[in-house]
C-alpha cells in the first residue's frame, strides 16, 4: 500500500496564524461568511465597531450581528455588490459584498467595510474637489505665464488649404525641427506657431516671443542673449536673462525674422547650431534645449540675393515650411471666419446670435482683403459696434466693402434701408414715449435686449426724451 503523505502540521498552523493576522492588520472592518450566511471569519476592527468579541461572533448567521446584511444573499445569488451603503449601528457607511468561487461555485462571501461613516466619504470627495480646483488654477495660470492663447483647433477655416496646413502643423509639433512659417501680414502666423507649440512634447514649458523688426538693432543681442551685471550703462544690477535663456525646454518665436539685422545674423546661427550663448558682459556659456520656430513676411529667397539674409542661416531655420497664403486666396475660409468673429461678441446672457446678410456675405466674398484675417477682424469689430440689428447688413460694413452703384436713384425714390431706418427710429421713440423713457420696458415692448436698444439710439441719436 502507499505511505500517506506526510502533513507539516507546525507549518500548517504557522500558515493559518499568518493568514489571521493578517485579517485582523485590515483597518476597515471585515467578515467572511459561508454560503448559507453563517459567519466563520471577523476582524478585530469589525467586532469593535460592532461592541461584540470575535469569538462570539464565530458560528452566528450574518443577520444576527447586522439586521440589514445581505451577506448571505450575495452568497447565494453570486453577484457582487460594491460600494453599496448600509446602515449599521446608526452609521451609513460604504461596504463591499464579493462572492468566493472555487472552480465556479460560491463556497464563501467575503464583506469589507471601507470608511467608518459616509460623512468621511464626503470629507474625501470634498477634499479631492478642492485639489481639482487647484490643479485647475495651477494649469490656467501655467497657461497665462507661457503667454500662450492659441492652439490648432483656434485656426478657423473649412478650405483645402488651410485644412492641410493644420495637418503639417501637427506633424511638426511631433518632431523638433526648426519651422519657418512664411505668409503676408494678418494671416495668422503667430496661431500656427502657438498651435505647434502647445500640440508638442513641450507644450508645459515657455513660449517665448520676440519680435525681429520691434527691437531696436542696439537692443536686439541684450534681448536675445540677456547680460550680465555692469554690462552697460543702465543695465540691471543683477543682470537679465535673454529670450533663448527663458526658452529653456520651451520655444522661442522669432517673428519678423527677415528684419533680423546682418550683423546679429552669424550669432543667431551659433546659438540655433550648438545650442549654446554668453549673456553680454559675461563669460559663461550657457546651454538651453529650445525649439525654434521663425515667421516673415518677407521673400527671405530675394533677401539673400540683395544680400540682406544668410544663406546658411535660411537653410538652418528653413527644415519644416509652412507657407499660408492669403485670405483672398482662400475664399471659403472668409465666411467662416466672419461668422466664428461674431460668435465670439454673443456670450454674454440674453445676447442673441449675430448673422449676417446674403448681401454682407457678397461684399466679404467680393473683397481683395489686402490686410487678410486682420482686416476681417477689424471689419466684423466695426460692424457690431455700428449695426442697428442682430444680422450684418451690407450698411454696417466698411464703404470700401460696398459695391459702387450703378444706377441712379430717382430723386423721389426713398432706399429701403432709409424706409427701414425710419422705420425703427419711429418704433423707438414710440416705445420710449410710452413707457415713460423706461428702457428695460422699452427693450421688452419692441422684442430686443437692453444692449441692443442701446445701439439703437445711439445710431440714431435718440434722446431718453424721445427725441432725436
Amino acid at each position: 500500500m502507499p505511505k500517506p503523505e506526510c502533513v507539516d502540521i507546525q507549518f500548517v498552523k504557522d500558515q493559518l496564524e499568518l493568514f489571521q493576522l493578517i485579517f485582523d492588520s485590515i483597518h476597515n472592518g471585515a467578515i467572511v461568511t459561508d454560503v448559507d450566511g453563517i459567519v466563520t471569519h471577523l476582524n478585530k476592527a469589525y467586532a469593535d465597531f460592532l461592541g461584540v468579541p470575535v469569538a462570539e461572533c464565530i458560528g452566528k448567521h450574518c443577520t444576527e450581528l447586522v439586521e440589514s446584511s445581505r451577506m448571505h444573499i450575495v452568497a447565494r445569488t453570486g453577484r457582487p455588490e460594491i460600494n453599496h451603503m448600509q446602515m449599521i449601528r446608526g452609521k451609513n457607511i460604504v461596504v463591499y459584498r464579493i462572492p468566493i468561487k472555487k472552480k465556479g461555485r460560491v463556497i464563501a462571501a467575503f464583506g469589507l467595510v471601507m470608511f467608518q461613516d459616509v460623512g468621511e466619504m464626503v470629507r474625501l470627495a470634498k477634499r479631492m474637489h478642492e485639489l481639482e480646483s487647484q490643479l485647475k488654477r495651477y494649469k490656467e495660470k501655467q497657461v497665462s505665464l507661457r503667454s500662450t492663447h492659441y492652439t490648432l483647433d483656434s485656426i478657423v477655416g473649412s478650405s483645402r488649404t488651410i485644412t492641410d496646413l493644420k495637418q503639417d502643423a501637427l506633424m511638426a509639433a511631433t518632431n523638433d525641427y526648426p519651422v519657418l512659417i512664411v505668409g503676408e501680414s494678418g494671416t495668422g502666423k503667430e496661431l500656427f506657431a502657438q498651435g505647434i507649440h502647445h500640440a508638442s512634447p513641450r507644450a508645459v514649458h515657455p513660449f517665448v516671443q520676440i519680435n525681429c523688426a520691434a527691437i531696436p538693432k542696439d537692443l536686439l543681442e541684450a534681448e536675445l542673449f540677456g547680460y550680465d551685471r555692469g554690462a552697460f550703462t543702465g543695465a540691471r544690477s543683477g543682470g537679465k536673462p535673454g529670450k533663448f535663456e527663458l526658452a529653456n525646454k520651451g520655444t522661442i518665436f522669432l517673428d519678423e525674422i527677415g528684419d533680423l539685422p546682418l550683423e546679429m545674423q552669424p550669432k543667431l546661427l551659433r546659438v540655433l547650431e550648438e545650442k549654446v550663448f554668453e549673456r553680454i558682459g559675461g563669460n559663461t556659456v550657457m546651454q538651453s534645449d529650445f525649439r525654434v520656430i521663425a515667421a516673415t513676411n518677407q521673400n527671405l529667397e530675394r533677401l539673400i540675393e540683395a544680400g540682406r539674409f544668410r544663406r546658411d542661416l535660411y537653410y538652418r531655420l528653413n527644415v519644416i515650411s509652412l507657407s499660408i497664403p492669403p485670405l483672398k486666396a482662400r475664399k471659403d475660409d472668409i465666411v467662416p471666419i466672419a461668422r466664428h468673429l461674431l460668435g465670439c461678441s454673443s456670450q454674454q446672457p440674453g445676447d442673441h446670435e449675430v448673422g449676417l446678410s446674403p448681401l454682407a456675405v457678397d461684399a466679404l466674398l467680393g473683397h481683395s482683403w489686402p490686410g487678410n484675417v486682420r482686416e476681417l477682424a477689424n471689419v466684423i469689430d466695426r460692424a457690431k459696434a455700428t449695426m442697428s440689428g442682430e444680422t450684418v447688413e451690407l450698411e454696417d460694413l466698411p464703404v470700401a466693402l460696398k459695391p459702387s452703384a450703378t444706377m441712379p436713384v430717382d430723386a423721389d425714390t426713398v432706399p429701403i434701408q432709409q424706409v427701414k431706418a425710419d422705420a425703427e427710429k419711429a418704433a423707438i421713440v414710440a416705445a420710449l414715449k410710452k413707457t415713460g423713457n423706461n428702457k428695460v420696458k422699452a427693450a421688452a415692448l419692441l422684442s430686443i435686449n437692453r444692449p441692443l436698444l442701446y445701439k439703437k439710439m445711439k445710431k440714431y441719436a435718440i434722446a431718453l426724451d424721445g427725441k432725436g
